[in-house]
């Protein structure tokens, strides 16, 4: 059994990038960008305007009241640049490519018409409104640097590249095996007597699903050794990442890891000292990754928020670190102290600070709802009051 630092190390020694795959820039949103992003071309192409108003040179407004022709008419989407003929301007609009010889664009509000000629009577003054060409970019400029997430934000940035495809850090595929004879489909437990609704794998699919990997199947399985087997390496052939949930504890139906023996399991640790989830393992067979969760609710979630998320997340190309990133905030309900295991209690966050869940039972499902912070306690600590410094992570 070792420690939760280490474990969170191997984890983070785990959690290196999959290969990258080229996708369309439309299904590339919340992917992870394997090489750097660079720009097709300058943008803006050619200078164009920045409002909608009247093209003009400087000398042609030297004296005011001016009249000026209407030369030409420039709008968003004209391919070529107008000439502007001396004493003369040109009506744009905004996006409308500027013509060179133009030392600004007067706003629209400013200027009157008489016809086919544009009046001046008040000084523009200091703004040009005039978006010079590659004052966004130029072409060759890196717009989105390797590993970026593609959020909202920069998915305007992908597609002002001009690229159709996307070179991305794959989704790591994930197959979740919940095991044990007591459990039946949600919708059918009461009719089946004994029985409990599986409820950790939900949980656990869409906190995958959070991180970044695509969950491929979820499987309901019952403890009989040659079922688990053949789960297992259905398993092993499909996905990068297998998450077993229960079966992991010492009783006599408990074959989590012996259904990964026959693919030549090699555990990279077997039990974590913290509470809950103390029967977390995590090992490798055939080339994948596999993460067995405890089979109590809470010590699963739990489990999968320490050591599932940022696995997955290093995976996808996100930045596994992030994900263990503790903060100190102000505790507005006291912790008894902590036992000989490190322990993570579960509390909500308010404007206030951190407030202890009154239900810290490894199997409670209801204040999972409530959750979203978990509180670290070192073994040993001593209790804490109403007031003092807790040491949370984002749940």
């Amino acid at each position: 059994m070792i420690d939760f630092d280490a474990a969170a190390a191997l984890i983070l020694k785990a959690a290196r990038p999959l290969e990258a795959e080229t996708i369309a820039l439309e299904s590339a949103g919340g992917r992870a960008l394997a090489v750097n992003l660079k720009a097709r071309g300058d943008a803006p192409r050619t200078a164009v305007s920045a409002m909608d108003g009247y093209a003009v040179r400087d000398a042609d407004l030297a004296t005011l009241p001016a009249r000026l022709a209407i030369a030409e008419v420039a709008f968003a989407g004209r391919a070529d640049v107008p000439t502007l003929p001396p004493n003369s301007c040109a009506r744009v609009f905004t996006g409308g490519p500027v013509p060179l010889s133009a030392d600004r664009v007067v706003v629209q509000e400013i200027v009157s018409r008489d016809g086919d000629d544009a009046l001046f009577e008040t000084t523009p003054g200091e703004g040009r409104h005039i978006r010079a060409a590659g004052s966004d970019f130029r072409a060759g400029e890196v717009l989105l640097p390797a590993g970026t997430i593609l959020g909202f934000r920069a998915m305007v940035s992908a597609a002002a590249a001009d690229v159709a495809t996307l070179s991305v850090v794959r989704c790591p595929r994930v197959v979740i095996l919940g095991t044990g004879d007591e459990l039946a489909e949600p919708g059918q437990a009461l009719e089946t007597p004994g029985s409990i609704p599986e409820s950790v794998s939900f949980g656990v699919a869409e906190l995958a699903r959070q991180y970044g990997a695509e969950v491929i199947a979820r499987r309901r399985l019952t403890d009989t050794p040659d079922t688990l087997e053949a789960a297992a390496g259905q398993a092993l052939d499909e996905a990068d990442l297998i998450v077993v949930t229960g079966g992991a504890s010492v009783g006599e139906k408990d074959f989590a890891r012996a259904m990964f023996a026959p693919f030549g399991l090699e555990l990279i640790f077997s039990k974590v000292a913290i509470k809950p989830g103390k029967p977390v393992w995590f090992g490798r067979a055939n080339g994948k990754w596999i993460l067995g969760l405890p089979g109590n609710p809470t010590s699963a979630i739990v489990t999968a928020r320490l050591f599932l998320a940022p696995l997955i997340a290093g995976l996808a190309g996100r930045d596994p670190a992030a994900l263990m990133t503790w903060r100190d905030v102000i505790l507005t309900t006291p912790l008894k102290p902590c036992g000989d295991r490190e322990t993570f209690e579960r509390g909500r966050l308010d404007q206030d600070g951190v407030a202890v869940l009154n239900t810290q039972d490894s199997g409670s499902q209801k204040a999972l709802a409530t959750a979203d912070v978990l509180i670290r306690r070192r073994p040993g600590a001593s209790g804490l009051a109403a007031g003092d410094l807790a040491t949370i992570l984002d749940f």
